[in-house]
């Protein structure tokens, strides 16, 4: 019986889990092949990816190469994070 809340607990995390990473992993198109390009020489490849995607989706555009060229797509080069105005997009 003592299994039960453990049972239960990990079971919420496993469904919980499964949709976060369903909504992180639907891309279009566009942006997976722009963002693979992008980050195919980062270092931490699932943050990079992350991070392109979110960028991506809401500027519609993915600077050339996998550094830099920023100035090719503003929106993309002037997105900040919220909390600590840094680059958001790498």
């Amino acid at each position: 019986m003592k299994l039960l809340p453990y049972t239960l607990a990990l079971i919420l995390l496993l469904l919980l889990t499964s949709s976060y990473l369903q909504a992180t992993m639907a891309l279009s198109d566009f942006c997976n092949s722009k963002c693979q390009g992008r980050c195919a020489k980062a270092g931490k490849t699932g943050r990079c990816m992350r991070y392109c995607g979110m960028c991506c989706e809401q500027c519609k555009c993915v600077p050339s190469g996998t550094y830099g060229n920023k100035d090719e797509c503003p929106c993309y080069r002037d997105m900040v994070s919220w909390k600590t105005k840094r680059p958001k997009c790498p």
